[in-house]
């Protein structure tokens, strides 16, 4: 788990719940969870500062961070994508953006895709990606600032249930990401007795939650939240998602009282 990441974790399931703000000094007690040494915290927090994640202040001799506004909006995002699951079933509609951005904006086209990615799109074609779910509001907005990006977008229906599919299994990795969630489950289910018993606790607690969070997280950039019609039979990805959800509520208590120690202790 890189630091900067561990920032962000920590932030996101913890300190945004209290206010969004924390002293430097309680930030390198909660890091040491992490055997990160402070002098790396204190370069991870000047760096967020300076990339508009981060806002600091003075009181006393002591420095605070706070969270931006540009992290509030990035944290929301995050959990929405990793937490929740598209409700109600599909009405067999695609939702599809087509963009064009010149070739010599190249670092533009990249995070473009990696939006894209982030929201449940799926690349059919080049510069064409696809989604059951209607989030091109969320593209447009995110890059309405950007001229140099047209994106236009369709709203379509296919010729069946068989085209359905195959396109689902042309725009994503299916496979291997069902594979992915079955080494998941084989990490994570066995210790879900030990969970419910109330092990572990407090530090070591904090530290296996962060741990499933870093495991889990990145699987929303990459599982598209397809309805089940689309999906390969025996598909592990919901399963996954509720043991993710089990585990995740079974540690909140024990972290967060670690949490509070630390900050109690520290502050």
């Amino acid at each position: 788990m890189k630091p900067r990441s561990l920032v962000f974790d920590l932030f996101g399931d913890y300190l945004r719940y209290r206010g969004g703000v924390v002293r430097l000094r309680s930030l390198v007690a909660l890091m040491d969870c992490f055997d990160v040494p402070e002098s790396t915290v204190r370069v991870v927090a000047a760096r967020m500062r300076k990339e508009g994640w981060l806002e600091s202040r003075r009181e006393g001799r002591e420095t605070v961070y706070v969270l931006t506004d540009a992290s509030w909006r990035l944290l929301d995002e995050g959990r929405e994508r990793i937490f929740g699951r598209a409700p109600g079933p599909w009405d067999g509609r695609w939702h599809m953006v087509i963009y064009s951005v010149p070739e010599s904006d190249r670092a533009l086209r990249e995070q473009l895709r990696k939006k894209l990615s982030w929201l449940g799109f799926g690349m059919l074609s080049a510069s064409v990606w696809i989604s059951p779910h209607d989030r091109i509001a969320e593209v447009r907005e995110s890059f309405a600032d950007q001229s140099s990006v047209r994106i236009d977008a369709l709203h379509a229906r296919s010729e069946g249930a068989e085209t359905d599919r195959d396109m689902a299994a042309r725009s994503w990795d299916l496979a291997a990401l069902d594979k992915e969630y079955g080494e998941l489950l084989d990490r994570y289910r066995p210790r879900l007795a030990g969970y419910r018993a109330g092990r572990p606790l407090g530090r070591d607690a904090l530290v296996e939650r962060m741990r499933l969070v870093h495991d889990y997280r990145l699987f929303p950039f990459r599982d598209p939240d397809l309805p089940p019609e689309l999906l390969p039979e025996g598909w592990a990805g919901r399963v996954a998602h509720e043991t993710f959800l089990e585990a995740h509520g079974l540690l909140r208590a024990e972290a967060e009282a670690y949490v509070n120690e630390v900050l109690g202790r520290v502050d």
